[in-house]
């Protein structure tokens, strides 16, 4: 079973990117300057931040569905991203070095299965996850920070 990863659409962000620092507070965001690589990975671009790099820091539902894995948290997007990255039946840069929790969702945004894909497994493991037919999607998670990483769908 191949796969298609892809980053989050840029435009719901845009207007972050102009806004002042007391407005992205306002919003409960905020404006960082990427200190290290790896260690600030846009949800847009799918890898992370070259250090000196802008990035705003906000709070994202990532599964917005009427079940009690309806999720959200902290997510990193880079200032200059203009278009989502795409992956067909490869993990993105993003996932490399990082244990990855994998979490198979049905139709209707019930959990099914889920995984931890430890450096260098998460082609493996999602392929494993959608070996179950009750799996629609997979939402892929940094396993230690817990942030939002991906969304995997079906090719």
């Amino acid at each position: 079973m191949t796969y298609i990863i892809t980053g989050l659409a840029p435009e719901p962000f845009a207007h972050l990117v102009s806004a002042s620092d007391e407005q992205l507070s306002l919003l409960g965001a905020v404006r960082v300057t990427a200190t290290t690589k790896p260690g600030f990975p846009c949800r847009i671009t799918l890898e992370d931040a070259e250090p000196g790099e802008r990035l705003i820091l906000l709070n994202h539902v990532s599964h917005d569905v009427a079940t009690p894995y309806r999720s959200a948290y902290a997510i990193y997007v880079r200032e200059r991203a203009a278009a989502p990255a795409v992956y067909r039946g490869e993990t993105p840069p993003v996932f490399a070095g990082r244990p990855i929790a994998l979490r198979g969702f049905d139709n209707d945004g019930m959990l099914k299965a889920a995984s931890l894909a430890p450096p260098g497994e998460a082609d493996a493991k999602t392929r494993a996850l959608f070996e179950m037919p009750e799996v629609a999607y997979i939402h892929a998670h940094n396993a230690a920070h817990g942030c939002f990483a991906a969304r995997i769908d079906r090719a």
